[in-house]
C-alpha cells in the first residue's frame, strides 16, 4: 500500500490514506453514512497547495474522473471566450475574471490542498475545522459532502486545485453544471438513511432530494419588533455563517432527528423551535430562532 499523503493547510496538517476502490465491483452501490451532512463550497478559496494535480491524487470518489475531466473541459473552452462572455460565466468583475481564468486553464496541473483547506468561506470559518478534536474532525471526513460545479461532489480530504465555477454556471454548449450533476448524485445519494440538506437552492437543483429517506432543511428566524408587532424574518445574508455552527453540533452530537436539536446553543442566540418545524413527506423544515 503507497504511504499516506499529507497536506498542509491552514496551519494544521491532515494525514489521507488510500481507499480501496470498491465502486468498479459489479453490483456495487456505494453506502453513505448516517447521518449525512451536505454543504456548498465557498466563492472565498485558499490559493497555492502543496499537494499533487487532482488527477493524479487519491479521490474519495475515483468512479466521477471521466465526467469530472468533461466539466474542466467545457470549463477551459468557456475560458478562451471574451472577457465579457468569461465575466458573465464566472460571475465576477473584469478586474477579478483575469485571475479567475487563470486559475480555470491551470486546473490540470495545479498544485492542490483539502478542500477543507481549500475553502475560505464564512460557513467554513463558522465549522473552524482545524479547532475540532481528532475524532470528530474524522466524522466530519466522512459525513459530510460538498457538491460543486466543477468536481461534482467532495469529501473534505479530497485534493483540489484553485477553481472558480458556480454550479449555475452556463458553459457554453454543455449548460449548467446542476443539471449535468443531478442523474449522477441522485444515484450516488439514493437510499441514504438521514440528511441534513444545508445547500442552498443553486446547488440544490444539482440532486433530487426525494431519493433520501429523511431529509432535513434548516431556516434561521430572526423574532424582530416591527411597527409594535414581534414578525419573523428570514435570515438570508448570514445563512451560511449561522450553519457553520450547525454543522460542528450534528457532527458531535449524531443528530439524526431535529429533536436533538433541543440541547443545540448557537453562538449567535439561534435556538430550536419544535412549534415551527414542518414535516411534508420526507422533509422536515427545521426552525430556529433568534429574538431580536
Amino acid at each position: 500500500m503507497p504511504r499516506p499523503r499529507q497536506y498542509r493547510a491552514r496551519g494544521w496538517t491532515q494525514v489521507r490514506r488510500p481507499l480501496p476502490d470498491l465502486s468498479r465491483r459489479r453490483g456495487y452501490r456505494r453506502r453513505m453514512p448516517s447521518p449525512l451532512i451536505l454543504l456548498p463550497p465557498s466563492e472565498g478559496k485558499a490559493t497555492g497547495g502543496d499537494g499533487a494535480p487532482w488527477n493524479e491524487a487519491d479521490q474519495s470518489f475515483p468512479e466521477l474522473a471521466a465526467q469530472r475531466e468533461e466539466v474542466v473541459a467545457a470549463l477551459a473552452r468557456a475560458m478562451k471566450g471574451s472577457v465579457g462572455a468569461r465575466s458573465k460565466i464566472l460571475g465576477v468583475g473584469a478586474a477579478r475574471t483575469a485571475e479567475a481564468t487563470a486559475a480555470n486553464l491551470a486546473v490540470g496541473s495545479a498544485p492542490t490542498l483539502p478542500a477543507i483547506g481549500r475553502y475560505t468561506g464564512v460557513l467554513y470559518d463558522a465549522l473552524d475545522y482545524p479547532s475540532l478534536p481528532a475524532p470528530l474532525r474524522r466524522r466530519v471526513d466522512r459525513q459530510v459532502l460538498i457538491f460543486s460545479g466543477l468536481w461534482g461532489v467532495l469529501r473534505p480530504t479530497d485534493p483540489i486545485p484553485d477553481y472558480k465555477l458556480k454550479m449555475g454556471a452556463s458553459l457554453p454548449g454543455f449548460g449548467r453544471p446542476a443539471h449535468f450533476w443531478k442523474p449522477i448524485l441522485t444515484d450516488h445519494l439514493t437510499d441514504t438513511e438521514v440528511v441534513w440538506d444545508l445547500l442552498p437552492n443553486e446547488h440544490s437543483a444539482a440532486w433530487d432530494p426525494s431519493v433520501a429517506r429523511r431529509r432535513m432543511r434548516v431556516r434561521f428566524l430572526d423574532d424582530v419588533e416591527r411597527d409594535g408587532e414581534r414578525r419573523l424574518v428570514a435570515v438570508s445574508h448570514w445563512n451560511k455563517l449561522l450553519k457553520g455552527s450547525l454543522v460542528r453540533f450534528v457532527v458531535s452530537e449524531q443528530a439524526d432527528d431535529p429533536g436533538h436539536l433541543v440541547g443545540f446553543e448557537h453562538p449567535e442566540g439561534y435556538v430550536y423551535d419544535p412549534s415551527l418545524t414542518v414535516t411534508t413527506g420526507r422533509t422536515t423544515e427545521v426552525s430556529l430562532i433568534a429574538r431580536r
